[in-house]
């Protein structure tokens, strides 16, 4: 195929709440552009974009699709995103190598859930958003109402360049403010004639066309000169300023298509090409140490891998973007990751499952390549050294599921398969818990989760089942408490003998070393020689505090006795959850002359730190998360009370863009398949996110329940 200069490459991505018609758009863009002979469509299962397996069984995207187009001399490279926030990973990929973001909004719905959620994640991105109604002949078509929406949530940056004739089952013509002429569709879509404004619509798009001029005119200073001078602007003068404040991000022009009959496809792909930025009008990207990498052709030879796929008959498969430079094929670079070798030994362009070869790509454009041999999502290859660009950085996880085989054995081919599953999708995360001791499986929600054990099941054969995860708790305590044990042992020859006298309190930070305690009505008086400070890995922290005097036990045995600490803090004596936040002071002992050693303080330490500990008001502690929760007004109180009964804590509500927002702090332990509930709620029109907050308290009734449930769990063993 043809290869394309910087200045002739669009790169966009497709987003939209489910059921926008993102796919149904892109298959009429590659079949406009001649890529494709004919329309596929979704309930055949022949699209270019869901051409997976697991797509065409559910007749919905759950992965993005790299798909290109040709058209006016330009390529327009497409990136098609799921809808579902269960698969977000795929629109945050695509946008990280995007120019524009294309939002379609189906016109029987108006903006959704998911276009906020998508615009939000655009606009985080700085990638400027152009909105396309979609789905204006179907029978609840209501573009007046969409416009109104599109307006009241997106604000003064909107600007209308199209509106719809007969939106309804006899929509067949639009009218083009920008151009000031109508286009007619014969019935079953295609080629359009092009007419004037007729008089009945006039009077609307002057009046649109008068507000374009302005919108236009305020992105570009010269621009804004020309309108002070003449009142107007010419066709491609407005061209010029909607590609400016495309660039500085100030306008979202809106356009009005039937996706699915393939009417306004043309006009908007004319759109696309004349008037989208190209990758040489962006800023360029900045590497992690600041410096700015123009994309230019002539540049050093730099390109991201911002998506990777695995497929059984060929292997990795690992789609980049050419950030500067000239990629050839057969070109050998360095990945600037793993300060290794890469041969590019084919490359690509891509339109969905169709891969056709190219000798070469300019900076801006999007290809594909394969076999790598240590090249993953996120690096950089490059001819120089020293550049490396941030990591796209995706949503914490929002559900959580335990995973385990069916068959005993496949623990290691189950850990292969779930590594290049997390590869293809970085929102897949996997835990292998010690301290819980399950696998533990990361996602956006359970359709997410379910959708992966669907690849384990048919792509990698290896049955598995879901469990309910335990929750990582912690144990601490609330006051002072002493213990002393002593272990002794004797069996014929030399024996054992340790006693370690202690004191535990709570660790708070910047609390002063005390002097003295009184624990039961008895003064202890210490004096602390040295103390050892540990951050814990599972978090916390443990201070062992060193308060022999006269040589009760000899130095050499306080490693030993720290060690048995260590040793109950990684099994809290509650409910063997890891301990934290405890100060421990060591103060008095004995030890024998023959028969003490190593082991027996650090048997003595253990068990005097597990006797305290119980005398020591113990808590048990929870994971709090604090999450956002986006949902339509009228289902506000529904997901209130739901939130309530799962014991969260609401911190706020406010209105964000025609949604209500409910800001919360709830327990982990309480959020098992909430994206399920939430769903189920609200029709499916409510989002959230989540992230880790702290430990807190339990609540007594929650952890005299726990602690029921433990000592019957480890009496069954």
């Amino acid at each position: 195929m043809k290869t394309y200069q910087t200045d002739q490459v669009k790169n966009i991505t497709l987003l939209g709440n489910s059921g926008s018609g993102k796919t149904s758009l892109a298959e009429a863009m590659l079949f406009e552009g001649g890529v494709i002979p004919r329309k596929g469509e979704i309930d055949q299962k022949n699209t270019v974009s869901d051409f997976r397996e697991i797509e065409q069984e559910n007749e919905r995207s759950f992965y993005s699709t790299v798909l290109y187009t040709e058209y006016n001399g330009k390529k327009v490279n497409i990136l098609d995103a799921p809808g579902a926030d269960d698969f977000i990973g795929g629109v945050i990929s695509s946008l990280r190598v995007s120019d524009v973001a294309l939002i379609l909004i189906n016109s029987q719905n108006g903006v959704e859930v998911g276009t906020e959620i998508h615009e939000r994640y655009a606009s985080q991105n700085n990638v400027p958003a152009v909105f396309v109604v979609n789905k204006c002949d179907q029978d609840h078509a209501n573009f007046e109402k969409s416009m109104e929406s599109i307006k009241g949530r997106f604000g003064s940056k909107v600007a209308q360049l199209q509106f719809p004739v007969n939106a309804g089952p006899a929509f067949d013509s639009i009218v083009d403010v920008l151009q000031m002429k109508m286009y007619k569709f014969p019935g079953e879509g295609g080629k359009p004639t092009i007419t004037d404004v007729p008089d009945e619509h006039k009077a609307l798009a002057e009046e649109l066309h008068g507000e374009l001029i302005e919108k236009a005119a305020e992105n570009d200073e010269s621009l804004m000169e020309l309108f002070f001078e003449k009142d107007s602007l010419s066709e491609d003068e407005m061209r010029k300023g909607i590609t400016s404040g495309l660039i500085e991000n100030g306008i979202s022009p809106v356009l009005c298509i039937s996706a699915k009959n393939n009417m306004g496809v043309g006009r908007l792909l004319e759109f696309i090409t004349n008037v989208f930025p190209s990758p040489c009008d962006t800023q360029g990207e900045k590497t992690t140490d600041g410096k700015k990498v123009k994309c230019d052709p002539s540049g050093e030879a730099t390109l991201v891998v911002f998506k990777t796929e695995y497929e059984f008959h060929i292997g990795e498969i690992n789609y980049f973007k050419v950030l500067s430079g000239t990629i050839t094929e057969g070109m050998d670079l360095t990945n600037n990751n793993t300060r290794t070798k890469e041969r590019l030994s084919q490359i690509f362009a891509v339109a969905g499952k169709t891969r056709n070869k190219v000798d070469k790509l300019f900076a801006g454009d999007i290809g594909a390549t394969v076999k790598l041999k240590n090249t993953k999502t996120n690096h950089t290859l490059s001819t120089n050294t020293s550049l490396e660009f941030a990591v796209t950085n995706f949503p914490e996880p929002k559900y959580r599921t335990a995973i385990k085989p069916v068959t005993e054995g496949d623990e290691e081919k189950l850990g292969e398969a779930l590594s290049r599953i997390h590869e293809a999708d970085p929102t897949v995360l996997v835990e292998y818990s010690k301290e819980l001791k399950q696998i533990i499986l990361n996602g956006q929600g359970e359709h997410h989760l379910n959708i992966v054990k669907w690849h384990l099941d048919n792509n990698y054969k290896v049955a598995i089942e879901f469990l309910p995860p335990k929750i990582p708790y912690r144990e601490t305590i609330t006051k002072v408490a002493r213990a002393d044990y002593r272990h002794k042992k004797q069996s014929g020859g030399a024996g054992q003998f340790g006693e370690v006298h202690m004191v535990i309190e709570p660790y708070n930070e910047g609390a002063a070393d005390p002097s003295t305690f009184k624990v039961n009505g008895k003064d202890i008086k210490i004096s602390i020689r040295n103390k050892d400070e540990i951050d814990l890995e599972w978090g916390g922290k443990l201070i062992y505090h060193n308060c022999i005097v006269g040589g009760s036990i000899d130095a050499r045995f306080h490693p030993a006795i720290l060690k048995g600490i260590m040793e109950k803090m990684e099994e809290g004596p509650l409910t063997g959850s890891y301990a934290r936040d405890i100060r421990v002071f060591v103060y008095d002992g004995k030890m024998h002359p023959v028969d003490s050693n190593e082991i027996s303080f650090r048997l003595a330490g253990r068990n005097a730190f597990r006797e305290a500990f119980k005398n020591a008001g113990p808590k048990i502690m929870e994971p709090v998360y604090d999450i956002e929760v986006l949902v339509p007004a009228d289902r506000m109180g529904d997901v209130m009370s739901d939130l309530q009964g799962r014991r969260a804590i609401v911190l706020g509500m406010s209105s964000e863009k025609g949604f209500e927002k409910i800001s919360a702090r709830v327990p982990l332990a309480e959020m098992n398949k909430y994206s399920t509930a939430l769903s189920s709620l609200t029709g499916g029109r409510a989002m959230y996110s989540m992230k880790f907050s702290e430990y807190t308290q339990v609540p007594p009734d929650i952890q005299e329940q726990l602690l029921k449930t433990y000592e019957a769990e480890e009496t069954e063993e």
